[in-house]
């Protein structure tokens, strides 16, 4: 696959703790094409909204709690992202969408008014319950951007200089609620893009991230 006319989407989908965020990190600055990330375009919304706004006040509930957000609403979120990017002309990295049946077509035609099917790449990593509850209660990200943080000796976000954060919602029974959202909701979306004809790549996310990330480029040629 030649990068050179930036027309990739990569896509990755995978549980919680599967490194999707630093997965998609790397890829975006490597091929250096545009993230979407489905929890960052969430967590914008809800800092940007009013703090009255009684909808997303219940979405904020629906978050904490471990359940996914009203899909109607996210779709929509998540469909202006893709045509914003999209309408640049650069690739993008994909994460953490789509999460439902019911959102798939809407999200993947959007995607397709800029990006050949041929071009879109679903990236399925797969992890363990019993690690996923291990790696997210040890999880630590940039407060202000939520960037992943590997390192534990630093206490400063080298990215955007924010204070770095355990999130209030990486508890073992939050964890494992949201592993088994995924694997009832979310993993029917990739045996279905499977189904249409789309290129879906297994990835061992159980791997060290450096691992993981030459196994995707790999895949991804």
């Amino acid at each position: 696959m030649d990068t050179t006319e930036n027309k990739w989407a990569v896509i990755l989908i995978g549980p919680p703790g599967s490194g999707k965020d630093t997965q998609a990190e790397l890829l975006a600055r490597e091929l250096k094409f545009v993230e979407i990330k489905s929890s960052k375009i969430i967590e914008d919304k809800f800092k940007l909204a009013d703090p009255n706004d009684v909808v997303i006040n219940h979405e904020k509930e629906l978050h904490a709690s471990g359940q996914l957000n009203t899909r109607e609403i996210v779709d929509a979120w998540i469909i202006e992202r893709i045509e914003q990017v999209g309408a640049t002309g650069v690739g993008l990295v994909g994460n953490g969408w789509p999460r439902e049946i019911e959102e798939v077509e809407a999200e993947m035609k959007a995607v397709e008014k800029f990006y050949s099917k041929d071009s879109i790449k679903i990236v399925k990593i797969t992890l363990s319950e019993e690690e996923s509850v291990k790696r997210n209660s040890k999880r630590r990200v940039c407060e202000k951007n939520g960037h992943p943080i590997q390192k534990e000796e630093i206490d400063v976000c080298p990215e955007d200089g924010s204070a770095i954060i355990f999130r209030t919602d990486d508890t073992p029974e939050t964890i494992k609620k949201r592993y088994q959202v995924y694997m009832t909701q979310t993993q029917p979306v990739i045996d279905f893009l499977s189904k249409k004809g789309y290129n879906v790549i297994t990835i061992n996310g159980e791997q060290p991230i450096e691992d993981v990330h030459r196994d995707i480029l790999d895949k991804l040629w």
